[in-house]
């Protein structure tokens, strides 16, 4: 994630991101107390995200965090309290969000072209774990947090149907599950989504206590209703983030494995695949595509666009944040609180909003 990061900093052409050797630290704390630095961004494993961003805040820093934001709502709370406080810039990286698509089926509910939300569905499945051999960081939930499959993925599907729609979560049936009860973990690290190359001939067989599998029915305020599943087990599915949005007027569904084309139906007329195409999309849309139809902009892209927004909030102090802040990875890591615990009480779980 680090070098995704750097990468796309690297093509905003106004922010001087160092290269990592002439400036590496071993402990980050050093690295705090440079008076040069203006900005962090925090991409180690989650149970590092508090105290990086905690630190960061105090030594005067604006800071931008992988999700999830911590491994506690808790501490999530106490890092947008002191963000706040203190007038630091503060973002949650759920970047998934500014794909040009989803950016316009936003606008579209906007502008009343879907009508009343209705319906609100999809799923987030990936298969690097499928197997007991798959071994990650994220597997081991003292370094993960007690979520996996939720936190890691959910989250970005849960944040995009909240911010397309407009609404929010407000109580959820969730039913999580543990397919591997012990994997394999290898004695060497493995890089994420390294596994599927090379099978481990020495490892330790190790209890597993995340999910590798979850399902989530939900309600939105007093009509709307929204079904979820997330997985990590599913063969064939790389990435597939499918969100479909069913109104009173018309629908729209987007699929991350083909970012490019956004399907909206119709009840009375025929059905329509728009293209991405910036000189099509809705005015608010247009600046999250860079480049002109027939061009595709993909999961890169995405942080760009985050970061762009983020810098730019920086140079502009009185400017409103374009971004998800500190506030929305709270709301994500609320949600998995839900879902953890319905799935312990086999219950309908009320969400409180923040």
């Amino acid at each position: 994630m680090g070098q995704v990061h750097w990468e796309a900093l690297r093509r905003l052409g106004s922010v001087d991101a160092f290269t990592i050797n002439p400036r590496s630290e071993g402990d980050f704390r050093k690295a705090l107390n440079d008076p040069g630095i203006d900005a962090v961004h925090i991409c180690a494993p989650n149970f590092l995200h508090f105290p990086m961003a905690q630190a960061a805040l105090a030594a005067g820093k604006h800071v931008l965090c992988e999700k999830p934001l911590t491994m506690s709502a808790q501490d999530a709370r106490e890092l947008a309290e002191i963000a706040r406080g203190r007038g630091l810039r503060n973002c949650t990286c759920h970047n998934l969000r500014y794909y040009p698509m989803v950016q316009q089926m936003r606008r579209m509910r906007e502008a009343g072209e879907l009508g009343e939300v209705l319906v609100v569905q999809g799923t987030y499945s990936q298969d690097w774990l499928l197997y007991e051999t798959d071994w990650n960081w994220r597997l081991d939930s003292r370094e993960n947090g007690p979520a996996r499959v939720m936190a890691d993925i959910g989250s970005h599907w849960c944040d995009m149907a909240e911010h397309v729609t407009g609404l929010q979560i407000t109580a959820l049936c969730a039913d999580l599950q543990t397919f591997h009860q012990t994997r394999k973990r290898p004695k060497g690290s493995v890089e994420t989504f390294a596994g599927k190359t090379a099978a481990p001939r020495d490892y330790t067989e190790t209890a597993i206590d995340t999910e590798d599998f979850g399902a989530v029915i939900f309600r939105m305020g007093e009509r709307t209703r929204g079904a979820l599943t997330a997985s990590q087990v599913s063969a064939g599915r790389k990435n597939r983030l499918s969100i479909e949005i069913y109104g009173s007027k018309s629908s729209v569904a987007w699929d991350q494995e083909r970012p490019d084309e956004l399907w909206i139906g119709n009840r009375n007329s025929n059905n329509q695949v728009l293209i991405k195409d910036p000189s099509l999309m809705k005015e608010a849309a247009r600046s999250y595509a860079d480049l002109p139809g027939g061009h595709s902009e993909g999961y890169d892209d995405t942080f760009k666009q985050v970061f762009r927004r983020f810098y730019r909030s920086i140079e502009e102090p009185g400017s409103a944040p374009e971004y998800p802040q500190f506030a929305d990875g709270l709301r994500q890591l609320v949600l998995i609180e839900a879902e953890l615990a319905s799935h312990r009480q086999h219950a309908w779980v009320d969400v409180v909003s923040e």
